[in-house]
């Protein structure tokens, strides 16, 4: 086994960790990457490259203050902030957010998500049903159907890259494989530790060792079966490629960006807020360097929106890096002409209640929620739902909350209501009946 290992930590599991990417045996029960690669050929795996990246905002953040705004509403809903005009006649954002009102015709805006239940965790976002749920069903994180349905565009670029880091509020972490299994999880690159995969445990020379005994092994399955032996030496190739290629590395390492796209997205910072995400804008700009790079699905978390108290003076604190940093890549996505191939979606766990509470917060609201879509192909420059005067309720074109991933999987050229085999080549159903493709974003 060869292992990268980085900085010493802790899962959120309890599980004693060394940050790392495993190259080999993935365990007593897991396939070498060569088996892998070669289990992947014989699926018969597409190779298009249809991607997205998804944001999740933990915490929830509050839908009236932000892209719903009740200017009419009584003082104790509308909270201090004003609407401003975008770029789409008609539809006003609120003002802490003007470069993505410059934008929003790039944008389709949910304003009424609906079925979300008041929980805080990432689940909702990525797995198109509640965390009991999922972990009841065993369901996959989406980004793990993907991997695992369409593979790998490149050889040495993962098909499911997770920027999210390891937050102390477990349920935001990002769900795993689940069901499907190890192979189809995703490559974690939390946080700062990217420098870690600069770095082999194993130095190239040994590597080379390593590859030269291979080549002698393989000598005598040549003997034996000559179609096994040249599979096997394309697939041990590949693997070898994995581990001394910088494709990944180099997506990740943002300083490759001229200064002017750097600064147009902002940095941020690595340092989490509260108990879930830092707002590290460059982890946005990794995002889209990695889809160019290969990668199919890339998750980034974002935030902390839990605002019971102080919701105004933290929504002014914050809310400009927000606006700079997901405008940015919004600008990016369409600058680059990846916006028929690439879908971002940008959304949380719900919304924020309309009344005001003592401490000049919003606390938990589940009956209405926002998203934000763009890319993909979609017809944007549009808002699909209404609620009603205090947003409370949903009052038009509700959108229930699993039909955003049915959405996803459909931009990504997967049919949502197929079916997706386990690790014991069962299938399982990707999304219930109930979950469909959000018509009106065509």
């Amino acid at each position: 086994m060869l292992t990268f290992l980085g900085s010493v930590g802790r899962f959120c599991d309890g599980v004693s960790r060394r940050s790392f990417l495993k190259i080999g045996a993935l365990g007593t029960t897991g396939l070498t990457l060569p088996a892998l690669f070669q289990a992947e050929a014989k699926a018969g795996v597409k190779r298009s490259h249809k991607s997205v990246i998804m944001v999740y905002l933990s915490g929830g953040l509050a839908h009236q203050d932000t892209f719903d705004l009740k200017p009419d509403s009584p003082s104790e809903v509308r909270g201090e902030f004003k609407p401003i005009a975008t770029s789409v006649p008609g539809v006003q954002f609120g003002e802490l957010v003007p470069r993505l009102a410059r934008c929003m015709d790039k944008l389709v805006l949910l304003r009424a998500l609906v079925g979300q239940k008041d929980e805080h965790s990432s689940w909702q976002s990525y797995t198109g049903t509640t965390m009991d749920a999922a972990k009841r069903e065993n369901k996959p994180h989406f980004g793990s159907v993907v991997a695992k349905l369409q593979g790998q565009t490149d050889p040495v670029v993962p098909a499911f890259v997770d920027l999210s880091p390891t937050m102390q509020h477990k349920p935001y972490n990002s769900p795993g494989a689940a069901m499907l299994g190890r192979t189809a999880a995703a490559v974690k690159v939390d946080g700062d530790e990217v420098a870690v995969l600069k770095t082999l445990a194993v130095p190239a020379d040994r590597l080379g060792d390593r590859r030269g005994l291979l080549d002698n092994l393989d000598a005598f399955k040549r003997a034996g079966d000559r179609s096994t032996a040249v599979a096997a030496d394309t697939f041990h190739d590949r693997a070898f490629d994995v581990l001394t290629s910088n494709k990944v590395i180099d997506a990740l390492d943002v300083t490759k960006e001229s200064q002017a796209v750097r600064d147009r997205y902002g940095k941020g910072s690595p340092k989490h807020m509260g108990d879930g995400a830092p707002m590290w804008n460059e982890q946005l700009l990794a995002a889209r360097r990695l889809v160019e790079a290969g990668a199919r699905v890339v998750t980034v978390g974002y935030g902390f929106w839990d605002t019971h108290g102080q919701n105004f003076k933290h929504l002014k604190q914050h809310m400009p890096t927000f606006d700079q940093g997901i405008s940015a890549l919004v600008e990016d996505i369409y600058q680059r002409g990846l916006d028929r191939d690439c879908t971002v979606v940008v959304w949380g766990e719900f919304g924020r209640t309309p009344k005001i509470n003592k401490d000049a917060g919003r606390d938990h609201w589940a009956r209405v929620n926002f998203a934000l879509m763009s890319g993909g192909g979609m017809r944007t420059g549009q808002v699909i739902g209404s609620t009603d005067a205090i947003a409370a309720e949903a009052k038009n074109d509700p959108i229930a909350y699993p039909n955003v991933l049915a959405t996803v999987y459909n931009n990504l050229g997967i049919d949502p209501h197929s079916m997706v085999t386990d690790v014991s080549n069962r299938p399982n159903p990707i999304l219930p009946s109930s979950a469909q493709v959000i018509d009106k974003v065509f």
